[in-house]
């Protein structure tokens, strides 16, 4: 008896080693937009669902977006092309480019501006343009024309960066009402969509009683005053029927994207072919809802607790359709609660931005004897462009005198100029240890990033308070510091060995982790990221 049973435990232990050694059929990666790496530790004890199974694999829960431009397109860019945003071309969601025909200067990162249509319109074109270089998923295709890649999210930009320029599936809720999917110009309406879409229209037809408030949520619930008309902490999702802005910030969203997600590896019949497959998952709500009650209370309780479930239910639909399938789980960027909560909660000199850079550059013009203004935008942190209007014998007086115009505000923490990160190597040390400069450097382009950048001090919002008393938007994230660039990467696969590192990763060391996972080679430089080792133990899954 004894020892059948010792053969029979050798056994497992063999069969989970070969499960871990063979290539799976499918990869699944998730995008948990504004899911930091203190939200990950505040949660996890209590998560039930998909988020608890990821938590009982691989682990790092240290994760880090290394760069300072911590927004949804440069995070979104760094997951599955292995390389930091700049590299990529992705240095912010928005930008200015002064070179373009149109009379909008702005230009959005998931846009095709050469149309002539602005990012600010209803009808502006979603593109991968200004993706540079390729995702996992683009050399997938490239080494296999059999592999699929689908991508599918909450946000065009988190499908387009992560998905790439190869996708044979792309779906995003479209960025106008958020409450339908849509797909790049030229692709046709998958019908497997069109039934999505029918659910969300039907779901939202009717009124959504508030959701349920569980005991660890209700615990969470407290009304937070972020001006004398608005109020945040307490709310429970209810909406009115037809009310479609309430829906991108709340589970429904999520649930969504989710739901279509599994339809599309049922419908594609994902992870059944002769190659790998690849889906990518951008689960957007949680941005929305951290964007517009704060990182605390009762809402980011419940949301996390929907996504929790609805992870679950997705990944015990794939154990069902018995697909050998790897996930890994990582966020685009953290995020930063309300500078109110924030003030209730031991932490006052958590403050909203209290400067208007606006005058800066009316101020530096006069000063060096030029009418209007020297920059083109007001920023109130980020990229800052000099104005193509300013003599190229006056451009350096020009930078010179709007960095000091900057640091003279208390709130801000440095700025660096272009000349100054064209001169400063992309860091190879620990992400916690970069300097501010190091941190910038990993999302500048020299060819698209301003002349200068200003980072704020920690813990200052770049919401001013008479904007959130009005404005839906009232935390946010953005800055170089660890709460915006901290995210947990979790990896998951049926049999493996479970362990945990807390020491610090980036998230471009996904790319060549899953590459080496499916055998795909990279060669040296290809990537900033490098492969990590997935298997405890003497064994290695990295070449």
């Amino acid at each position: 008896m004894i020892r059948r049973l010792i053969g029979f435990t050798a056994l497992a232990v063999a069969t989970a080693a070969q499960a871990q050694t063979e290539k799976p059929k499918l990869l699944v990666v998730i995008s948990v937009d504004q899911f930091s790496a203190d939200l990950f530790a505040e949660y996890r004890a209590h998560f039930i669902g998909g988020l608890k199974r990821l938590s009982q694999g691989v682990v790092f829960p240290s994760g880090y977006q290394s760069h300072a431009a911590t927004e949804t397109c440069p995070g979104h860019a760094t997951i599955l092309t292995g390389m930091h945003s700049g590299r990529a071309g992705i240095i912010a969601n928005n930008w200015i480019d002064q070179r373009i025909a149109r009379s909008d200067k702005g230009v959005y990162c998931a846009e095709d501006e050469t149309l002539g249509k602005s990012s600010r319109s209803a009808d502006y074109v979603p593109s991968t343009l200004h993706l540079k270089v390729p995702t996992l998923g683009d050399r997938m295709k490239d080494a296999n024309s059999a592999a699929r890649v689908v991508a599918v999210a909450g946000k065009d930009r988190a499908a387009i960066m992560m998905g790439g320029h190869k996708t044979d599936a792309m779906w995003f809720l479209n960025p106008r009402d958020t409450t339908s999917f849509e797909t790049l110009a030229g692709r046709a309406m998958m019908p497997v969509v069109a039934r999505a879409n029918a659910t969300i229209a039907a779901a939202l037809a009717k009124p959504l009683p508030p959701m349920k408030l569980p005991p660890l949520c209700a615990a969470r619930s407290r009304k937070v005053a972020i001006s004398p008309t608005k109020n945040v902490g307490d709310g429970r999702f209810a909406r009115a029927a037809n009310a479609k802005t309430l829906f991108r910030a709340s589970p429904e969203s999520d649930a969504a994207v989710i739901a279509l997600a599994g339809d599309l590896v049922t419908d594609m019949k994902l992870g059944k072919g002769p190659a790998t497959d690849l889906i990518a998952i951008g689960a957007s709500a949680t941005d929305f809802v951290g964007h517009t009650y704060g990182t605390g209370g009762s809402e980011m309780c419940i949301q996390l607790m929907a996504l929790d479930a609805r992870l679950g239910d997705f990944f015990a639909r794939l154990d069902s359709a018995r697909i050998d399938y790897t996930v890994t789980l990582t966020a685009d960027h953290g995020g930063h609660d309300a500078p109110e909560r924030n003030d209730e909660n031991a932490m006052p000199d958590a403050a909203r931005a209290a400067f208007n850079p606006g005058k800066i550059g009316e101020e530096v013009a006069r000063t060096l004897g030029l009418t209007g203004t020297v920059l083109a935008g007001t920023e109130i942190a980020g990229d800052v462009w000099i104005a193509s209007t300013v003599p190229l014998t006056l451009r350096e007086q020009a930078i010179a005198h709007v960095k000091a115009a900057y640091l003279a505000f208390p709130q801000v923490a440095a700025v660096v100029t272009a000349n100054e990160l064209k001169a400063t190597p992309v860091a190879t040390t620990p992400p916690e240890t970069w300097s501010l400069a190091e941190r910038a450097r990993a999302s500048f382009d020299p060819d698209l990033s301003g002349d200068l950048i200003v980072m704020l001090k920690p813990r200052i919002t770049p919401i001013p308070a008479a904007v959130a008393g009005g404005s839906s938007y009232i935390a946010t994230h953005g800055s170089p510091w660890d709460y915006d660039r901290r995210v947990p990467i979790l990896f998951w696969r049926k049999g493996m060995t479970a362990f945990e590192q807390p020491n610090s990763i980036d998230t471009t060391d996904i790319a060549p982790t899953l590459a080496a996972l499916i055998g795909l080679p990279i060669a040296a430089g290809e990537m900033d990221g490098r492969c990590r080792d997935l298997l405890a133990g003497s064994a290695s899954s990295c070449p």
